[in-house]
């Protein structure tokens, strides 16, 4: 996974990602935070909180090899991704808390993630002294996490028309740079490809679908309501697995194929165990509201 396409591609890939996600915020979204303060709180304690931990019982259970339990804890501390405003939308979600949870906890990526890294490197990784994310490596994790977010808000704020215009082809350029990278990955790791499958694909999907779980089935026991929820569940369960492979590969950062191999496995299982996720809640909100959700 280190070819020039990967160590240049992602960074780029994820740049452009964090600058469309830019493009459609804007200061009142993270005001939001107040309308859906029961589903917001409980959302971001289970992200930074729960998650986490719920991963670290994972790798120990599957008793990963310790650089693929580090790819799977970075993976845990990795915010939610554009990803799951999308899946939002289309099953029910409420999308403008999704955009919401997912400005902030971009935010609070920048401080989590370092923790959360370094401490899994010291229980992990205890041999190997100095990996992990020193203070010069987080301020290049806050440079390619929220610097494209800033321009992009700003040009939001500063030019609205500009933003609008600038939305949807940034948005294609995002997907056809991941998709290059993603294809070019896999044409050069094609001989690996079954044993990363093997080595993690058990772990990786038992991680995504409790995620999905937690992410919907905490709020509802609390009482927040399905559309709520759903976009708690998307936002928790789907990952910025972009973000993840970057910080593992990055030269500058933790420069580790195996650490990558996670973030890369879950790239591909999400889709699906999302859109399972998505058509279950859907069917289950239709049960429940039986004949009078038909009513005008």
């Amino acid at each position: 996974m280190d070819s020039a396409l990967t160590l240049i591609g992602l960074p780029v890939a994820l740049g452009i990602i964090m600058l469309g996600l830019g493009l459609g915020l804007t200061v009142a979204d993270f005001r939001r935070v107040a309308r859906y303060p029961k589903a917001a709180l409980i959302a971001l304690v289970c992200q930074v909180l729960v998650l986490p931990a719920l991963c670290f019982g994972l790798v120990l259970a599957f008793d990963l090899a310790p650089e693929l339990a580090l790819g799977m804890m970075l993976l845990a501390a990795s915010p939610g991704g554009t990803t799951a405003n999308l899946f939002s939308h289309l099953f029910g979600g409420h999308v403008a808390l999704n955009i919401t949870l997912t400005a902030i906890n971009s935010v609070l990526a920048v401080v989590t993630l370092p923790i959360v890294v370094n401490l899994s490197a010291a229980y992990f990784l205890a041999d190997s002294g100095g990996l992990g994310l020193q203070f010069d490596k987080v301020l290049q994790v806050f440079a390619i996490v929220l610097i494209p977010v800033a321009i992009g808000m700003l040009i939001r704020a500063r030019a609205p028309h500009a933003a609008v215009r600038l939305d949807r082809p940034v948005r294609v350029l995002s997907v056809a740079v991941l998709v290059a990278v993603v294809v070019g990955t896999v044409l050069n790791e094609r001989e690996n490809l079954a044993d990363y499958f093997v080595s993690v694909g058990l772990v990786v999907l038992a991680f995504n679908v409790l995620s999905l779980a937690v992410g919907y089935g905490v709020p509802r026991l609390a009482g927040v309501d399905r559309g709520a929820a759903t976009a708690s569940g998307f936002e928790i369960g789907i990952h910025n697995s972009t973000l993840a492979i970057t910080v593992a590969l990055s030269p500058a950062l933790l420069d580790n194929t195996r650490m990558a191999v996670p973030g890369a496995v879950y790239g591909i299982v999400m889709f699906f165990t999302a859109a399972a996720f998505g058509f279950l809640v859907t069917r289950a909100g239709s049960r429940s509201e039986g004949p009078v959700g038909r009513n005008p």
